[in-house]
């Protein structure tokens, strides 16, 4: 009856922080093994959807479950969330093609959606508001070492193992959390009546998912002046206005409407979105000019994004041991002009500056971010009442998802459309019998020996498809860097608390 008694913080505690070690990890550790699981089941041009799928079926499910916790309990969403997510982790290892992973991410993002949040709370369940501040200590660092981890654990796995742990790794972690949490968790349940807006959930898929598909299939997989091009965008279009009249009605609506009206957290959420893009355009793109265009192995580009995983926990740190003298709105100017610093690096960047130079980029992108990301969730958090700050976090938490999900798609076709065309206007000499589906041969560290002339070509092609990528994801922090100076200069540490 008494769950205080029966409830082992310590290890409960542990368990959260396994559960969302093999979810934070996820995003890194795929992007280092992405250009060896596409050299194998070949689909270059499609393969940013394992990342967008990914983070669409988290942005959109994480509402759903955080209501569905509220009414059933912590244990069962959770464990129903776990048990999908490790179900999709094994059909990953497991597919055949690229459009079986696409599927199968798909359904690990449906369940990372419940690990992620619900860690979160069931850490406020059994830890008293005074204790949770050094708890959060814990469970950043979790963050940190994953970031570390996984590039380096991706790398390791392709070159001495098999891609396929990437995904399995996740499986035996998962089951010692479920067995941890079902021992020594112990929650009293109050029934509560459901309030759950499947309809703003429902119509925020479609929208979001027209806008993916768009990006991603048009210039490529079809052409833009298409059918599908002209019944994607109005349904999108029609999507993102039935969604908007649906969340001013909706008793507890996914996004509530009442917190645009905010200055401040406007311009924070839609720099979320953006240095998002920025984000997922480093994190997806940097191992596959490393391993295609430079010609190194899977660990070696691994070991170069883990630079950025590297500069974003040493960032956040001494950030945070600063924060007072700084101020939140000073600190998220200084790692938005850091993480430019970083873009015009890879925007400058040339297969012969080799990983080193590129690492130095990664590496100064980390730091940006870690000082963007700790103070403009901290600024929103400061900038609403209590009874709406649990919505205001979630809804920053949704948009940088959102922007990782739209940037995977947009920065694909903009890579694909590039690509592509240098293809049409070079490979004629070749018979014209090369197009994006022979960039898995650069991804494959075990190819047959190819013509040096076709090497160069496709190396060249890549090269320009990655720096077009670069130019897009400088124009996108220039326009972050924008809006954070927007914010009022007031915001400070002191008002925080």
């Amino acid at each position: 009856m008494n769950q205080r008694k029966v409830t082992s913080r310590p290890v409960v505690l542990a368990m959260v922080m396994l559960a969302m070690f093999i979810t934070a990890i996820e995003g890194t550790i795929v992007s280092t093994a992405m250009p060896s699981i596409v050299s194998e089941l070949h689909g270059f041009e499609s393969f940013t959807w394992a990342f967008s799928v990914f983070l669409l079926m988290q942005a959109v499910s994480i509402p759903i479950y955080g209501k569905l916790s509220d009414l059933y309990g912590r244990k069962p969403v959770f464990f129903f969330g776990m048990v999908t997510f490790l179900i999709g982790s094994l059909m990953c290892g497991l597919a055949a093609s690229m459009e079986q992973l696409i599927l199968c991410r798909l359904i690990q993002g449906l369940g990372a959606g419940a690990v992620q949040p619900l860690t979160m709370t069931i850490v406020s369940d059994v830890y008293p508001p005074h204790e949770r501040g050094k708890i959060q200590g814990y469970l950043s660092s979790v963050w940190a070492i994953s970031s570390v981890l996984g590039p380096a654990l991706g790398g390791l796995f392709v070159e001495y193992i098999s891609w396929v742990w990437v995904f399995w790794i996740n499986i035996p972690i998962g089951i010692v959390t479920m067995i941890g949490l079902h021992l020594y968790f112990h929650e009293q349940i109050e029934k509560k009546q459901p309030c759950i807006d499947y309809v703003g959930s429902a119509l925020l898929l479609v929208t979001i998912g027209s806008l993916m598909t768009l990006f991603v299939g048009s210039g490529t997989l079809w052409d833009w002046a298409s059918f599908q091009t002209f019944l994607l965008i109005p349904t999108a279009l029609v999507g993102a206005c039935l969604f908007i009249l649906r969340e001013r009605v909706a008793p507890e609506p996914v996004m509530p409407l009442s917190l645009w009206r905010h200055r401040t957290i406007v311009l924070s959420n839609i720099a979320a979105l953006s240095s998002h893009i920025v984000l997922i355009g480093i994190s997806a793109f940097l191992p596959t000019y490393v391993q295609g265009v430079m010609g190194y192995s899977p660990l070696i580009s691994g070991l170069t994004l883990g630079m950025m995983s590297i500069g974003w926990p040493l960032a956040s740190t001494i950030g945070g041991r600063f924060m007072h003298q700084i101020g939140l709105r000073r600190m998220s100017v200084i790692g938005c002009a850091t993480i430019i610093a970083g873009a015009v690096m890879f925007i400058l960047l040339k297969p012969e500056y080799g990983p080193v130079y590129a690492g130095v980029g990664a590496f100064l992108s980390g730091v940006g971010f870690g000082l963007l990301s700790t103070a403009s969730l901290l600024i929103v958090q400061g900038s609403t009442e209590w009874n709406m700050r649990g919505s205001a976090t979630a809804l920053i938490m949704f948009m940088r998802i959102s922007g990782s999900t739209i940037g995977a798609s947009v920065l694909a076709s903009v890579l694909n459309n590039r690509f592509i065309a240098h293809m049409k206007a070079n490979a004629d000499e070749y018979g014209g019998s090369l197009d994006l589906s022979d960039a898995n041969l650069l991804l494959d560290p075990d190819r047959p020996a190819l013509d040096p002339e076709v090497t160069r070509l496709l190396q060249d092609g890549l090269s320009l498809g990655l720096n077009s990528v670069y130019w897009a994801i400088g124009a996108v922090a220039l326009l972050t860097f924008l809006l954070i100076i927007r914010l009022p200069r007031e915001q400070r540490m002191s008002q925080q608390q």
